[in-house]
């Protein structure tokens, strides 16, 4: 039995042409594809910027209310007071230890404050230290209601009994947006407070 070309491909057969197979691409498709590509690419790098900027942000916020958290647990399950130490020029919030400890590291008896500073423990994220990014700047570092922002260091204590001095922190980011925060001194609880764009 024959049957008719016109019959075949209404079967479903495909005819090909000589010299071409079918399902290959040409060049210019090729090319217009990853024309069409390239100009997804490039339009999307601002927002994946914008993404890691405002995640580098909520991280930089994380760990400066961990590194408090991390004071205030060592001073209440340790029984003694315990300090942060911020140096607001480096960006470096650390946890120091007892206050008898920073007493005798400013007396000059002990380790310098800088050498007792974790600096090469930065990058394990323990909760005892943390670094603000280049893109992140202090506003405003207040203890005990005495600004440090220009000072080289600034102390806050934490207690046994869960309380601690009052502290107000003020990061900005790149893109002016605000974040505050702050320690309740009875219970030495960070909280966070989002401040309207300036």
């Amino acid at each position: 039995m024959h049957r008719g070309r016109a019959q075949r491909e209404a079967d479903g057969a495909v005819a090909v042409r000589p010299g071409r197979s079918a399902g290959a691409w040409t060049l210019i498709e090729i090319m217009i594809v990853v024309g069409i590509l390239g100009i997804v690419m490039t339009m999307s790098i601002p927002a994946f910027s914008q993404l890691r900027r405002k995640a580098d942000f909520r991280q930089a916020v994380a760990d400066v209310v961990e590194v408090c958290s991390t004071a205030r647990a060592r001073a209440i399950l340790g029984g003694r007071p315990v300090e942060l130490w911020i140096r607001p020029q480096e960006k470096l919030l650390w946890v120091a230890g007892g206050t008898e400890e920073a007493a005798e590291a400013e007396a000059g008896s002990g380790p310098e404050p800088v050498a007792r500073s974790p600096l090469n423990r930065l990058e394990e994220r323990s909760g005892l230290s943390a670094r603000l990014p280049d893109s992140i700047a202090l506003e405003m570092v207040d203890v005990n209601f005495v600004e440090f922002k220009d000072a080289e260091l600034a102390r806050v204590r934490f207690f046994p009994n869960g309380t601690c001095d009052e502290l107000t922190l003020v990061l900005r980011s790149d893109r002016n947006e605000y974040r505050k925060i702050s320690l309740e001194v009875t219970t030495a609880l960070a909280r966070v407070e989002t401040l309207g764009n300036r």
